[in-house]
């Protein structure tokens, strides 16, 4: 049975459908957590939030652990079913309360204002339409709130922007369920109408090789008090 969104139409519960992926993703990502670093990125991107979050595409929830207790309650919305199987699976071991609900970052399936914050973790890059999703974003939380991302993109010299691209037109989406290397995170968060504050482009793995996929922005954004 679909989800309602408010003011965004239905949203069919299996909107994407990438199991082979997912599969791939949740074993990779929890090795990542200490060998590159991600769990200290996640307690950064996370710190000082307080409130009603609601974190787009969650995928296997690995941020749940890393919420501070002044979070009173966490919405989760991913679209893929395994990973928000896995996603139920850490929230249940979660310090905070998290409701894991199927949903597109396009159509959120939830009330207009309702949010204190919005999390976007590692997810612009897959989403179908970004200007779309982040217009969604913005209408589901309420003036003056906060926006937290953590986000890879484009990065480097010429020749990776040419790697980055040509990754893009080939086999790097359909290998790696709808990913882009090349998006503009910031670019995007800012023509979408936010208040960009800080933010800092890091690497990942810090010390490794740096990849196609190693160029990643953390930082905060806000929607103004007062929209024009």
């Amino acid at each position: 049975m679909p989800l309602r969104s408010a003011g965004s139409g239905t949203v069919p519960r299996d909107a994407v459908h990438h199991p082979l992926f997912a599969r791939c993703y949740a074993r990779f990502s929890v090795r990542a957590e200490s060998r590159f670093g991600l769990a200290g990125m996640r307690e950064r991107l996370l710190s000082g939030l307080s409130g009603r979050v609601i974190e787009i595409g969650a995928g296997n929830g690995l941020n749940f652990a890393h919420y501070p207790g002044a979070v009173s309650e966490i919405v989760a919305i991913e679209p893929e079913r395994t990973l928000r199987q896995l996603a139920v699976e850490s929230a249940l071991r979660s310090g905070v309360p998290v409701d894991v609900v199927p949903g597109v970052a396009e159509k959120l399936p939830v009330k207009s204002e309702a949010f204190d914050a919005v999390v976007l973790s590692l997810v612009l890059c897959s989403v179908r339409d970004v200007p779309r999703a982040l217009a969604e974003a913005r209408r589901v939380l309420r003036p003056g709130g906060v926006v937290r991302f953590f986000e890879h993109g484009r990065g480097g010299g010429p020749a990776m922007a040419f790697t980055q691209r040509a990754l893009d037109r080939t086999l790097w989406p359909p290998l790696n369920g709808g990913c882009r290397l090349a998006r503009d995170p910031v670019a995007a968060l800012r023509d979408a109408g936010f208040e960009l504050g800080p933010y800092r482009r890091v690497l990942i793995p810090e010390n490794g090789p740096a990849l196609p996929t190693s160029y990643c922005v953390l930082g905060t954004a806000w929607r103004p008090v007062t929209d024009e």
